[in-house]
């Protein structure tokens, strides 16, 4: 009589030693992030956070925000590339906090693969930590989960989520906001993790560029420029915090600049960012002038040059612009904040950019 072999969680493409394999690979990482209130280590069912930390708050409010990097993770799969995406995941969740005030305690992720390759999920590992490690926060644990069927054996995405906690009289936001205050640019890194569905579009379907292609006027290759990791402002935006008054942040991500600092606006009240105050990274005159894109779209689409916006009052201009100088944050002032009047958004970009 012939034996048969049934079926196996392994034979469906499901690898559970490759996944053990890469926790292991990934504590070492993990560990770096750890803060005092944090509990336990790697490879429990939940993170614990010690929230008896939240004594020292009189009134503490927690802030919570997720997001993923978008399409360029398909960058960073085609380059090979895993341990930068990390620093893109901790800084489009922590930076949406901050936003707020509020101080970045912990992160959890979720990785999704088509193939567990341990090094591979080992290296985005790293990088979310390396980000924790700048935002301040700890990485309390996450999910590495094997999609066989539905993702390739090279595919993968990621995603977090992350919770901060603020002092409720000084939560920052419209609210605070008054006529004469001082809109602060914080330059960006690059392109950030926004708009990669039309960069890549135009450069590489369009195009046909190649990511090996060194690009003279970037000064490197096009896959080296589009892995930038994004800038993480967390400790930048809350150094300000503590050193001068602040009456809000917004975190320039999908939407660009004008949609996102609205958000923060007063209905009452009216933003005005000139353009001429920067001059925006080779990179957006590129994907502009490659794909014929009308400037009203980048701006739509890409940050431009602007990862963060602090809303200061006059007075505080002057501390403001030394306290990130000295954390090497360039920074400058863009714009200030006026009555609505006529004006239809909450935001508007006038002039043009210096060339």
């Amino acid at each position: 009589m012939s034996e048969t072999t049934g079926a196996s969680y392994a034979a469906a493409g499901v690898d559970i030693e490759a996944g053990d394999r890469a926790v292991e690979l990934m504590k070492e990482w993990v560990k770096k992030t750890q803060r005092p209130e944090v509990l336990g280590g790697l490879g429990g069912f939940a993170g614990l956070f010690d929230a008896s930390a939240l004594k020292r708050f009189e009134r503490p409010l927690l802030a919570s925000a997720t997001d993923g990097v978008g399409t360029k993770v398909d960058i960073a799969r085609q380059l090979g590339v895993y341990d930068t995406i990390g620093h893109d995941l901790v800084a489009m969740v922590m930076d949406d906090i901050v936003v707020c005030g509020a101080e970045p305690l912990f992160m959890t992720d979720y990785i999704c693969v088509g193939k567990v390759h341990p090094e591979r999920v080992a290296a985005i590992v790293k990088g979310i930590a390396e980000g924790c490690v700048l935002a301040g926060c700890a990485l309390v644990g996450g999910e590495t989960a094997e999609h066989p069927g539905l993702l390739g054996p090279d595919d993968f995405d990621v995603a977090g989520a992350g919770t901060g906690a603020v002092e409720a009289d000084r939560l920052l936001g419209p609210d605070r906001i008054r006529t004469g205050d001082t809109v602060i640019a914080m330059a960006a890194s690059g392109l950030h993790s926004n708009g990669y569905s039309l960069v890549r579009h135009v450069l590489l379907n369009q195009a046909g560029l190649s990511l090996d292609a060194r690009i003279e006027e970037l000064g490197r290759t096009l896959g080296e420029e589009l892995l930038e990791p994004t800038k993480i402002y967390s400790l930048d935006c809350l150094a300000l915090t503590r050193t001068t008054e602040v009456h809000a942040f917004s975190h320039v991500t999908g939407g660009g600049l004008a949609a996102n600092l609205a958000r923060v606006i007063p209905d009452d009240l009216h933003a005005i960012v000139d353009r001429s105050t920067w001059t925006p990274a080779p990179i957006f005159d590129l994907v502009g002038r490659t794909g014929q894109v009308e400037r009203l779209e980048l701006e739509k689409t890409l940050n431009m040059g602007v990862g963060m916006i602090a809303i200061v009052p006059e007075e505080s201009t002057d501390v403001a612009l030394a306290t990130l100088a000295d954390r090497g944050v360039e920074a400058w002032v863009a714009g200030e904040i006026t009555d609505r009047g006529d004006h239809a958004t909450g935001a508007a970009l006038v002039g043009d950019y210096s060339a």
